[in-house]
């Protein structure tokens, strides 16, 4: 599969996720999409969400961050917001994709416990049974309709997530720098704490006694993105968590996070998403319902 520059990876709109805005879940069958696309998806990002690919028949390639990896089933794929993916399936090839706005897994996921950490690395892992089984009724709760859908999906995704990210746990071998172990984690600790407080990416090497670049090297290496932006795409995620699942005034939201100026914080909100704080709870509020 032939790479791309950083100036031509594109923000697909697959699996479900046109408009990039928080729903319970998406799930979709590998085979409805990929016979759409002769079987071959090239590298792209999704800005905000986090996917689990299941494969269950066939096999097939997946290129993550420039490296290619075979996939042979069952196996699951982890692919968290922002990394560059592709894929390349034998026809006929079986299996779910299960696409989750970020907003839910920071609604689900506690930073003190650590998961966060496991579920921001890609991986391909060969699928153990209770991750097939949880995979499998998300994709059968999703396609039903009945009473306390949404509620289901939520529980099922909550476990997947805990599912993957102890598996990934037991099977990890690799620090996440040579020189600095740890220093993500502890990056990641400081920024749930001091978001809020609109700390530079010199206020975290600093609190770190590391040096601003060497942070960004850091966060560069483990998730494609330098510090500054995973600072910015933490207001935000915030922000979007706040406008869909409470009923605070946009004023109140901003204020809660920090800005000084609500008109501020909209041009900041609509500069990263194309919508402004109203237009995004708008859109968000017409998705689908239980």
């Amino acid at each position: 599969m032939n790479q791309p520059t950083a100036a031509t990876i594109l923000n697909y709109n697959l699996f479900g996720e046109s408009g990039d805005l928080p729903d319970v879940v998406h799930c979709e069958t590998i085979e409805a999409r990929s016979r759409l696309h002769d079987w071959e998806f090239a590298p792209h990002r999704h800005a905000r969400l986090h996917q689990v690919l299941l494969l269950q028949e066939g096999a097939g390639t997946v290129t993550l961050e420039g490296r290619t990896h075979r996939i042979n089933p069952p196996s699951f794929v982890n692919i968290p917001m922002g990394i560059v993916h592709g894929f390349s399936f034998e026809p006929g090839a079986r299996g779910q994709v299960i696409t989750m706005a970020v907003e839910m897994l920071d609604e689900s996921l506690r930073p003190s416990e650590g998961l966060n950490r496991i579920l921001a690395r890609p991986a391909v892992h060969p699928a153990p049974k209770p991750v097939m089984a949880t995979l499998l009724e998300i994709a059968r709760a999703f396609g039903g309709r009945d009473f306390a859908r949404a509620h289901i999906l939520r529980a099922h995704c909550a476990l997947l997530l805990g599912q993957i990210a102890q598996t990934l746990a037991q099977n990890e071998t690799t620090p996440e720098t040579s020189d600095q172990p740890g220093l993500l984690s502890r990056f990641e600790a400081l920024l749930e704490t001091h978001f809020q407080d609109h700390w530079t990416v010199a206020d975290y090497a600093d609190a770190l006694a590391v040096s601003p670049t060497h942070l960004s090297r850091i966060t560069r290496t483990a998730t494609g993105r330098p510090a500054s932006r995973l600072i910015e795409e933490r207001i935000i995620r915030e922000a979007r968590r706040n406008l869909v699942y409470t009923n605070l005034p946009v004023s109140t939201i901003a204020y809660t996070l920090g800005f000084e100026d609500p008109a501020y914080f909209s041009r900041v909100f609509s500069r990263a998403t194309g919508l402004s704080p109203r237009a995004f709870r708008s859109r968000a509020a017409s998705g689908p319902q239980d």
